[in-house]
């Protein structure tokens, strides 16, 4: 068993998949645009069917002339913590690829299954970096489809804040208490050999 950031796996796993987790309490400091790239550099190596590589992500730093549009975004709840983020993303992919010897797009099925390994796969990074991402629905689909010019064809898939993690203290009462990493199902729960279990 692994143990780590007062999480305990039932199997042998890297303590990497425990250090992440998705607070909301944020110090509130800017990101270089270094550290950016780096996030998005960790996504670009994610596995993608056809290597379409599917995901885009449209972010605005702290400080910037875009934070504000990405804030407006987020439903309520969410701006209220989110706002002391670093850096907020949304996370779009392209439903269309361009699978060898065709000369025209064709639909993707896995755009946002592939679009997601990319987002675990920045999440790892920020954990590495002494960071930490906070991926959310919350947040106006419709106004940041037409807000951030997605294209036809693509999908807004989720809102994401990233920042280093602040003192839970300056939260209200209610997410104070939340403020922990938080288990998972067993295995056993969502892993069965041969197939669904009979009924």
């Amino acid at each position: 068993m692994t143990t780590a950031n007062s999480r305990t796996a039932d199997h042998p796993i890297d303590p990497s998949f425990l250090n992440r987790w998705s607070p909301r309490a944020f110090d509130g400091q800017p990101i270089s645009e270094a550290d950016v790239l780096t996030l998005f550099e960790a996504a670009r190596w994610a596995p993608s069917s056809y290597n379409s590589q599917p995901w885009r992500f449209l972010y605005a730093r702290r400080d910037t002339p875009q934070w504000t549009t990405f804030l407006d975004l987020l439903n309520p709840f969410n701006r209220s913590w989110a706002e002391r983020a670093s850096l907020l993303i949304v996370a779009v992919s392209n439903s269309l690829m361009l699978p060898p010897g065709k000369d025209k797009p064709v639909p993707s099925h896995s755009h946002s299954f592939d679009a997601g390994a990319a987002w675990a796969s920045l999440a790892l990074q920020a954990s590495h970096m002494g960071l930490q991402a906070h991926a959310m629905v919350g947040f106006d689909l419709d106004a940041a489809f037409s807000t951030l010019n997605v294209p036809e064809g693509h999908r807004v898939e989720a809102a994401i804040a990233v920042g280093r993690p602040g003192d839970k203290s300056i939260l209200p009462e209610a997410m104070q208490a939340r403020e922990q990493p938080n288990g998972r199902n067993p295995v056993s729960a969502f892993a069965f050999e041969g197939g669904f279990p009979a009924k």
